[in-house]
């Protein structure tokens, strides 16, 4: 059985949805980022970074894994789907996977920040983010163009950017020209697991943007 440590974050997202489409038996602890329980001793224990989602896998000696991406790749492995065994197929795989955890995630986190968050307008910093993150979607549509998901086969890369994408809005970026990238976000949405990773931990009291500044939860991690 997984146990799944999570929030309502894309990062916490990305794991609940991979669950979802593996069909493997998990439980879910919420974590509360407003109660800073991630920053408690006993989830550092977990996580030193004191970040979600973790997993802990107590099927495998309560074996412990942090960073979003890293969770991916275990369930994918344990598992033996949604990235492929071949090393060329692994390989794109994690490219794509690598693209979203050094560029879509950290860039729309930051935009988040200053567009949603910060308590002073700095529009250069604003107009930084919101246009790095911009340009990383038009990769994302060039590559499109010729392929129905990122890497080959649907894959965790497809879960991990668009858990990202998905939130456009929320960070100021559009995605109007972007035919490509709407046409395979309205495919992934479709996905019945993905509405449903979507919605893992349920909605209750949202976290405080003062408290997302504190915790840099939703924000810059990967």
């Amino acid at each position: 059985m997984i146990e799944l440590l999570t929030s309502r974050t894309p990062n916490g997202y990305k794991v609940s949805i991979a669950l979802e489409e593996l069909e493997l038996p998990y439980t879910v602890k919420t974590i509360s980022l407003k109660e800073k329980v991630q920053k408690e001793p006993w989830f550092l224990a977990l996580n030193p970074n004191g970040r979600i989602p973790v997993i802990i896998d107590h099927d495998a000696d309560d074996f412990a894994v942090f960073e979003s991406g890293a969770i991916l790749v275990y369930l994918a492995e344990k598992t033996g789907r949604l990235m492929p065994t071949d090393v060329n197929g692994r390989s794109l795989v994690m490219q794509w996977l690598m693209f979203q955890m050094g560029g879509i995630g950290p860039m729309m986190g930051q935009a988040n920040v200053f567009f949603r968050y910060f308590p002073e307008e700095i529009p250069p910093a604003i107009a930084r983010y919101q246009n790095e993150s911009r340009r990383l979607f038009e990769v994302l549509d060039s590559h499109l163009a010729n392929n129905e998901w990122l890497a080959g086969a649907y894959s965790i890369a497809d879960i991990a950017n668009w858990a990202w994408v998905r939130t456009h809005d929320w960070s100021g970026v559009s995605i109007d020209g972007l035919d490509h990238v709407k046409r395979w976000h309205e495919a992934m949405a479709e996905r019945p697991a993905c509405q449903r990773g979507v919605e893992i931990p349920e909605r209750r009291d949202e976290v405080a943007p003062e408290e997302l500044i504190k915790t840099g939860q939703g924000m810059v991690t990967t």
